[in-house]
């Protein structure tokens, strides 16, 4: 795409949408200003995704000690030094954030940390760290203002001294003995796993019937075996009706269909999901319109609003670094004068628990309600050398094949990496490949990315290292 004239564009908010939006505009010849109130990298260098990796990622020594004898190594857990753990994710984050500011400034890139909001079309003011207030308007904004955490109106939480939300909970001062999770989604599995791992006693309570709704629901069944084996307590279909305050921490009140019952922990957290955050961008001033908090934009990511653009989790679609990334650079070549929709083929996702989830494409509800004609490959990773020597085998792949077409519609991984390995499905369903073109891609073995050939293979009733089902 060619550029002939160097256009002004500002973007509001400095995370994985906000930045890479500014160095595609940059690298496309704009003159950039990024407005950012806090730190760049965002929620997700910050208090998210980074963070909460590096967590885990402390907690799989934790789980090496106690896995090892069955290695025949012996490890002694000696227990845990949570301000080393914490100095980690600290340093991990530093990193990375200097890493951004570096990028901004090898682009050009005006970095202004401040706040903004509209007040009139395509007019912005910014009240800045020092106090002081500016007015800046520009050809192009793009509105990448992010998520915070979504807090339900349960009594008492408000109130409570034990409540806190993700990002309290990655920087405790000490290590809780017990902690209850409201919230069995990615946010609230992730943080059960670092958690327990380190020796916290966890309960997780989710008001649907299973967790992870947003995934395929036999595997999400599968992660909750398998964490339940682990030692964390899951109780599926409660809901919290109040939350009461003790001396030595809060007793979640929960009703179960005609059944009721307490649970008592340390330290809650509260892990339902999250929210747009727009309330001080004042957007209806500029023009733009929101429903329940989400800025509403075109295919092109475009607002009502001729030359404004919003992307990441503000426009509420999905919300994930690497889509708000995708969004960025769609939004940032549209601004300066290409006519891309957005259209993503697939968005990977992906839960970094023990064992992890990931999924791309279709879910079986999804295709069950889209009256989609499929079928179904399964690959236990417990026929799978490399899986059976990281984690004892415990895992499945399964894909699923349009009828029509004979093309991958969808893939789910519970095992080993599956958060790496998930890639191949996106890659798969981006090129519209069918079943065929999967089984005739070499896999090297050993690794665990032969179990989803091996799927494929099942799903035609072919498979090499598990006895076959006849093909419906």
């Amino acid at each position: 795409m060619e550029q002939t004239q160097a256009r002004s564009v500002v973007v509001i908010g400095g995370g994985p949408g906000g930045y890479v939006a500014a160095i595609r505009a940059a690298q496309l010849g704009a003159q950039v200003t990024l407005i950012e109130k806090e730190h760049l990298g965002g929620t997700c260098l910050n208090v998210g995704c980074i963070p909460t990796k590096a967590l885990l990622h402390a907690a799989e020594f934790a789980r090496s000690a106690q896995e090892a004898a069955e290695c025949g190594v012996q490890l002694k857990m000696e227990g845990v030094d949570w301000a080393k753990v914490l100095a980690f994710k600290d340093g991990t984050v530093k990193k990375l954030v200097g890493g951004v500011s570096s990028l901004m400034r090898g682009n050009q890139i005006t970095v202004i940390t401040g706040e903004a909001h509209f007040i009139k079309t395509k007019t912005l003011e910014i009240a800045m760290s020092d106090g002081s207030k500016q007015i800046m308007e520009a050809d192009r904004i793009i509105i990448a203002t992010g998520s915070v955490p979504a807090m339900p109106p349960i009594p008492g939480m408000a109130e409570s001294k034990f409540v806190i939300d993700s990002t309290g909970a990655l920087s405790l001062e000490k290590l809780p003995k017990s902690m209850a999770i409201i919230g069995g989604g990615v946010i609230g599995v992730e943080m059960a796993c670092a958690f327990h791992a380190m020796g916290c006693e966890i309960t997780v309570v989710e008001a649907l019937d299973r967790l992870a709704s947003v995934m395929d629901g036999e595997m999400t069944k599968q992660l909750a075996s398998s964490l339940e084996k682990q030692g964390i307590r899951i109780l599926l279909s409660h809901k919290v009706e109040k939350i009461e305050d003790k001396r030595d921490g809060a007793v979640l009140h929960l009703s179960h269909g005609e059944e009721t019952l307490t649970v008592k922990a340390a330290k809650v957290l509260c892990a339902v999901g999250r929210k747009p955050y727009t309330d001080t961008l004042t957007p209806e001033a500029g023009g733009i319109t929101r429903e329940r908090n989400r800025i509403v934009v075109d295919e092109y990511l475009q607002t009502g609003v001729p030359g404004v653009y919003a992307i990441g989790d503000c426009v509420g679609q999905i919300m994930l670094a690497h889509t708000a990334s995708a969004m960025g650079e769609t939004a940032a070549e549209n601004a300066m004068g290409a006519q891309i929709a957005y259209r993503p083929a697939c968005v990977p996702s992906g839960i970094y628990s023990f064992p992890e989830l990931a999924g791309v494409g279709e879910t079986e509800e999804q295709l069950k309600e889209r009256g989609v004609a499929y079928h179904v490959g399964r690959f236990p990773l417990a026929a799978n050398g490399r899986s059976l020597i990281a984690n004892g085998g415990e895992g499945l792949v399964k894909v699923l094949i349009g009828d029509e077409l004979d093309e991958v519609l969808g893939l789910h991984i519970l095992g080993p990496h599956a958060t790496e390995l998930i890639a191949e499905g996106a890659a798969a369903i981006r090129l519209e490949s069918t079943a065929d073109e999967v089984i005739d891609t070499i896999h090297a073995h050993p690794t665990v990315t032969e179990a989803i050939r091996e799927a494929v293979l099942a799903a035609q009733g072919r498979a090499i290292h598990i006895p076959n089902r006849k093909k419906r």
